[in-house]
């Protein structure tokens, strides 16, 4: 379909008021151009007629100078192109100077003569059938004092009008052609100057549209355009501007999200999955070739799916619990969904976050079993103690022998549960963020503590004779907390004192390898089951309940040892055969 620019529909306009307006001019000034030409002419013969009257004064006023007239008038008239009439007041025409007045017929009802005999100068233009052209009739009154006697007329053809009047016809038709064609010329340059910088826009907002936002314009008419133009080259400038902070903080986001620890997948308002970042790629294992084409079915929940359902169909918030198997492993999900809206409230996309929360769950787990095997542990000599306390209430308190034997044990479970609560409360306190921030460290000198912990537990060694030796071919130092050091070196050394037969031995070793700091803890015990070893660090674990109860063990010793030593940055490794011996390693970052 042919469309209609801007330039032509100018030109055009140009054309249209050019064809109206040259017509009307050039109409009007051949119309002037004969009306003045006429009022000339007619001027000339006015002023005729007053000579001519003038000089026919001295001959209207008897019938003997009449006589004359039409002589005179012919032989005046021979200096002359022009026609004189005289005419008396009745319309007889007196004297003439192109034909015989005898023949002639009376011009009372001739416009002009009418208007003169009544006082008035009077003209007019009729065409001559006689001379076959149009004549310029003009008559003035012939006065005797007060009394119109009769009147002159004088006239004269229009051919000399005519003529020029062809004349300037002609010329002004060849003037109009040549200035409409330059007009024509002129308003196409015009239509072309004028539309040539809105073409420069239209063409510029055309590349902008496209994506070309580089594009500026220069544009210098002092206009509108001007003005247009400098809005443009504003308005690209910020859009340009809005462009990169917005690609800036998308790819801020893509960043944080293919970094997040939580899977994060996003999905089209019917389901269908658009994005999904690094996290949920390895954990669900989706391709690009899923994307757009699977819903949440795909990754194999159905309550997940159920879950983007409701959400998409309430339009609220959604927090649900997922138990998975990734990998090879359970993983709990806390997952939130959420509805992502536009104008009016119109659901585009939903929304999902995958929280992994297994450690935590874990550790509520842990927190659980921990709650009931304390409960467990302090219960045993609780009741113990309530079952001894009652007996001896009940009568056992007057036998001596007996209420000293139940006072004793009485006296063992309180210590025990005292020791209990005590390595709870050093647990407690271990996990404490708070605690761990006002303790510091410091440079720690390793090898003497050795010995103060070896004279600590003398006593405990010398009851059955076990012998405790200390090879510290050096003194490495490490950065640590030296009472929570101490505690580990007791804790090991406690145990391999209360689980080593008598005349069994211990060695603590303290030397350097590289940048580490070892300590050894060696005996010849009972030794540990090969199945029981990975456990023996979980809180209230022992390999014989009743051996470990009776020795005083309350299953946190290790537990606390482990705990102190990650704090550390350090690690701790044990080997042990049962009938042999255990040995536990310790290796700590040098200072």
């Amino acid at each position: 379909m042919f469309k209609w620019g801007i330039k032509l529909r100018l030109t055009i306009s140009y054309l249209l008021l050019i064809l109206f307006t040259m017509p009307v001019l050039s109409g009007y000034l051949l119309w002037y151009s004969y009306q003045h030409n006429l009022e000339i002419l007619t001027s000339s013969l006015s002023t005729h007629a007053h000579l001519t009257e003038h000089f026919l004064e001295n001959y209207m006023s008897g019938p003997n100078e009449k006589s004359q007239i039409d002589h005179r008038i012919k032989e005046l008239a021979t200096k002359t192109d022009l026609r004189v009439t005289v005419i008396n007041p009745t319309g007889d025409v007196l004297a003439d100077s192109w034909e015989n007045p005898a023949t002639m017929e009376n011009h009372l009802q001739r416009p002009e003569v009418a208007s003169s005999l009544t006082g008035h100068e009077g003209s007019s233009i009729r065409y001559s059938t006689t001379l076959g052209q149009n004549m310029l009739y003009v008559a003035i009154p012939i006065r005797n004092g007060n009394e119109i006697v009769g009147a002159v007329r004088i006239s004269s053809t229009l051919a000399a009008i005519d003529v020029g009047f062809n004349q300037i016809k002609s010329t002004l038709l060849i003037a109009t052609l040549l200035t409409s064609l330059l007009a024509i010329l002129l308003s196409i340059w015009l239509a072309r100057k004028y539309t040539a910088p809105l073409e420069e826009i239209t063409t510029a907002a055309c590349d902008i549209a496209d994506g070309n936002l580089d594009r500026r314009l220069h544009i210098r008419t002092g206009d509108e355009l001007e003005l247009l133009a400098h809005t443009l080259n504003n308005l690209t400038s910020n859009l340009d501007d809005k462009i990169n902070e917005t690609i800036a903080e998308t790819k801020k986001l893509a960043l944080i999200l293919q970094h997040m620890d939580n899977a994060v997948i996003l999905l089209d308002r019917y389901g269908k999955i658009t994005t999904a970042n690094k996290t949920a790629r390895d954990i669900f294992g989706i391709q690009d070739a899923m994307l757009y084409q699977h819903n949440m079915q795909v990754l194999g929940y159905s309550q997940l799916d159920r879950a983007v359902q409701q959400t998409t169909k309430q339009g609220k918030n959604m927090l649900i619990y997922l138990k998975a198997n990734i990998h090879g492993s359970v993983r709990v999900f806390q997952i939130f969904i959420a509805p992502i809206t536009a104008t009016e409230n119109e659901i585009t996309s939903i929304l999902s976050v995958f929280h992994d929360i297994t450690a935590l769950q874990d550790m509520h787990d842990r927190q659980s079993d921990f709650v009931a095997n304390a409960s467990h542990e302090l219960a045993t000599p609780l009741t113990t103690i309530k079952g001894f306390a009652e007996t001896l209430l009940d009568g056992a308190l007057a036998d001596s022998k007996l209420s000293s034997k139940f006072l004793t044990i009485i006296h063992t479970e309180a210590e025990r549960m005292q020791r209990l609560v005590n390595e709870l409360l050093q647990l407690a306190k271990l996990n404490s963020h708070e605690y761990r921030q006002q303790v510091k460290l410091k440079e720690t000198h390793v090898s003497p503590l050795l010995y103060m912990v070896k004279d600590e537990l003398k006593t405990n060694a010398e009851e059955k004779k076990i012998t405790v030796d200390i090879q510290a071919d050096s003194d490495p130092i490490v950065m640590a907390n030296p009472d929570w050091l101490k505690q580990i070196l007791i804790n090991l050394l406690d145990n391999s004192i209360k689980y080593t037969p008598p005349l069994g031995k211990v060695l603590l070793t303290c030397l350097q390898e590289g940048h580490e700091a070892i300590l050894i803890v060696e005996d010849t015990g009972i030794g540990i089951p090969a199945t029981d070893v990975p456990l023996i660090f979980d809180r209230f674990y022992r390999v014989d309940r009743a051996r470990s109860r009776n020795a005083g063990g309350t299953g946190l010793g290790l537990a606390i040892v482990k705990f102190i030593v990650e704090m550390h940055g350090g690690k701790i490794e044990v080997k042990s055969a049962v009938n042999i011996g255990t040995t536990f390693t310790i290796r700590l970052p040098l200072a």
